[in-house]
């Protein structure tokens, strides 16, 4: 007789009172810091931006959503987030319909396409952002129409840049707590951390991930002689830790899991940036380790008790 498939479980059983909608006005709360700083350095070329990538993902999950005769859930405020995200991957100088690709391309490719909200395997906002760098060289018309906006301050390299090429950095503190160049999340880690320590309070995020990630990074660049505080503070890789890889959709579910997720997306991080010339190293970073994430929670999963166990031989 074949055994039914039920798995039960002892008590006890919890439940959070806690919803999507809810979730997610967290999560743009906690990023009010960084965008506020973007806004400061940028004015209204970063409110022009985010308002642009935001407006552009609610359309595209409307259309994405009824035209395949789904229940339009706007409300939930997925697709604002999302678009809040791909906004701050990008410059204030980035090409409008760059930015508006790149918006399309995350909701209703890696996101509706998918299957919606939480059966996504790749995060939303990190796949529009590397399809942009793979189709920008079949898509040149993108950068000849002149819909973009100028700004003087990111004309010139940006930190991340400059550590790359082994120019003169600003100071450690000045990369730290504000400095423009780059991307609007690029312009203030200290900001960056207020946010996730608000998600970390309201329990939306573990420590598991963000550092071991940040650990391994660390190591690996002072082992290889580089200054690893500099590392830490340049490019996207406070936002990456506690923003991208810890989406709670695209990351491992189990402790070790998590562990060994974040640690290998730091391994990943430095092959790229001191080995390989792709940019946003941490965007493949991390999408590379969300296709593992299956693989990693099979590996890390504890057995429940309702499982059986093989009993022991005898010789």
């Amino acid at each position: 007789m074949k055994q039914s498939a039920l798995i039960v479980t002892p008590p006890p059983h919890l439940k959070l009172e806690r919803t999507v909608g809810g979730a997610m006005r967290d999560v743009m709360l906690a990023l009010l810091p960084i965008s506020a700083v973007s806004v400061y350095f940028y004015h209204a070329f970063a409110l022009k931006l985010i308002s642009l990538c935001v407006v552009t993902a609610l359309a595209t999950e409307y259309v994405f959503r009824r035209a395949r005769g789904q229940r339009v859930t706007l409300s939930d405020g997925s697709a604002a987030l999302t678009g809040l995200f791909v906004a701050l991957l990008f410059s204030p100088t980035t090409p409008v319909l760059t930015a508006m690709l790149a918006t399309f391309l995350a909701v209703g490719v890696a996101k509706e396409l998918m299957g919606g909200l939480g059966r996504n395997r790749l995060n939303p906002a990190l796949f529009g952002r590397v399809a942009i760098i793979f189709l920008a060289p079949l898509l040149p018309f993108l950068n000849q129409i002149p819909l973009y906006w100028s700004v003087d301050t990111v004309t010139r390299a940006t930190p991340l840049a400059k550590l790359a090429q082994g120019w003169d950095m600003p100071s450690t503190w000045e990369l730290f707590v504000a400095f423009p160049g780059g991307a609007l999340s690029e312009t203030s880690p200290l900001a960056l951390l207020v946010g996730a320590a608000f998600l970390l309070y309201r329990g939306h995020i573990r420590w598991h991930i963000p550092v071991s990630m940040l650990a391994s990074i660390f190591v690996l660049t002072f082992i290889l002689g580089q200054n690893p505080v500099q590392h830490l503070v340049t490019g996207g890789i406070m936002l990456g830790a506690f923003f991208m890889a810890t989406d709670w959709v695209t990351s491992p579910i189990t402790k070790q899991g998590k562990l060994i997720f974040g640690f290998a997306i730091g391994v990943l991080v430095v092959i790229f940036r001191l080995f390989l010339p792709p940019p946003e190293g941490v965007a493949f970073s991390i999408l590379i380790m969300n296709a593992f994430v299956p693989l990693l929670e099979r590996v890390t999963r504890r057995a429940s008790f309702s499982e059986p166990v093989s009993a022991p031989t005898t010789g």
